[in-house]
């Protein structure tokens, strides 16, 4: 068991059976009344926010995690199929657990949260940016150089990612996988 002054960020509790993590959380010590801990939960299993607050002292089941390094290797109807570097593991995934499946190539590393005791998978994050080249987009007007102007690019993985006008057809990208935004263009 663990109390609220065992909180931090991306510490993981069950309350009422559901698996939570903590996104952010406030000690608050008003000058009148008893304190408390103001937090924002994430559902691992639905990935739904909301806004939770704990007397101070109040003791919840903590949940221990582990995070796994794994290596994408295919998509089939039973999901996407991932394999451990180390133990040559295979697991298949869905498509809710993935952060960014639009950017995910063949042979991409990811890292896996995993329910330590019942080795169940709760999440796959990819890195926070991925390169990829750009595979198909409209040539840039030389001249129409108004700010923040954007067109629509097709990347290797097949998603559409909005960049500027001065990107080509073969150029590599950093892609924001969080936000699905573009970043910079990466020097060959």
């Amino acid at each position: 068991m663990a109390t609220t002054s065992d909180f931090r960020n991306g510490f993981c509790m069950e309350i009422k059976g559901a698996l939570w993590t903590i996104v952010e959380f406030q000690h608050v010590k008003p000058g009148k009344g008893p304190a408390f801990v103001r937090t924002k939960l994430k559902n691992l299993q639905t990935g739904k926010t909301v806004d939770n607050t704990f007397p101070a002292g109040h003791k919840v089941t903590e949940i221990r995690i582990e995070r796994r390094n794994y290596q994408f290797l295919y998509k089939d109807d039973m999901g996407y199929n991932f394999m451990n570097m180390q133990t040559y593991e295979q697991v298949s995934l869905q498509e809710a657990l993935i952060n960014a499946p639009q950017f995910l190539l063949d042979g991409q590393m990811v890292e896996i949260m995993f329910h330590a005791e019942k080795e169940l998978p709760l999440s796959c994050d990819l890195p926070a940016f991925v390169v990829q080249e750009i595979t198909y987009t409209e040539p840039g007007v030389r001249g129409d150089t108004a700010t923040n102007v954007t067109k629509p690019a097709t990347v290797e993985s097949g998603a559409t990612v909005n960049v500027p006008l001065f990107i080509n057809q073969g150029d590599k990208i950093k892609i924001d996988t969080r936000t699905g935004a573009y970043g910079e263009r990466v020097k060959k």
